[in-house]
């Protein structure tokens, strides 16, 4: 297959568009992948938007697989929906992909699964049976023990998570030339630091994004990744997954 990159913008809040996606889609066109909420940019669809795009997919019968390992890191103020539930009849057309990795802060275990048409999973399961063989029986049980066990670690993590994303994005605010887009899930900041390339800081001039970060580590201890590692130059992603400490 060759993927299709269909470039959003922060004035979309990175979000692909019904017209994008209908402009993107070719007769070769068999599938859509769509990560909500998303990393790097924390941003998230609204229902709405996601029955949009789920219009279009029916339309060109397009498989959809969606992303939503950060499904429960939501923040106050926005709506989380599945995408195979914001229209009749799409979880024949959806494989939903998730885990606990990020819900459970279990990224060790290497545990996730698909939820997928039966044709879909058989495919899955032979493939990954090739690749991988089976993931480890003890990180099975770990996960059966997260998902069915007390959840109110997870509303704790997620109230600390609310806290790190009031920081990150009062300190942002304060720095001129520096914006984002909102923050409705995940645990990351996209930050636009276009204004700041093309200039000189105490004799180094930084161009692009890969050297802001590395300028941004070496002077300050403030670790980023370059906005170009996810085909976005002008960018940063920084993470407040990391303690308050």
């Amino acid at each position: 297959a060759v993927p299709v990159i269909v470039q959003t913008r922060q004035a979309d809040d990175f979000k692909l568009t019904p017209r994008q996606l209908r402009e993107s889609v070719t007769a070769k066109t068999k599938i859509l992948l769509l990560c909500s909420p998303s990393n790097p940019t924390g941003t998230m669809y609204r229902p709405d938007e996601l029955g949009q795009l789920a219009e279009v997919a029916i339309g060109e019968d397009l498989l959809v697989v969606a992303d939503e390992i950060y499904e429960r890191l939501v923040y106050a103020g926005h709506q989380f929906a599945s995408f195979a539930t914001v229209r009749p009849g799409l979880s024949e057309r959806t494989i939903l992909v998730n885990g606990v990795s990020k819900t459970y802060a279990m990224t060790g275990w290497r545990i996730g699964w698909t939820l997928s048409p039966t044709n879909v999973a058989k495919a899955i399961s032979g493939l990954q049976s090739q690749q991988t063989s089976n993931p480890c029986s003890i990180s099975q049980y770990a996960a059966i023990a997260a998902l069915n066990g007390p959840q109110a670690c997870v509303e704790h993590m997620l109230g600390e998570f609310a806290k790190r994303r009031q920081f990150v994005q009062q300190r942002l605010e304060r720095i001129p030339g520096l914006s984002c887009a909102d923050m409705a899930g995940a645990f990351y900041a996209f930050v636009n630091i276009s204004e700041h390339l093309g200039r000189d800081y105490d004799g180094v001039r930084i161009d692009n994004s890969s050297q802001w970060s590395l300028e941004l580590l070496q002077r300050h201890n403030v670790a980023t990744v370059m906005g170009s590692a996810f085909g976005a130059e002008g960018y940063a992603r920084i993470s407040f997954a990391a303690s308050m400490e």
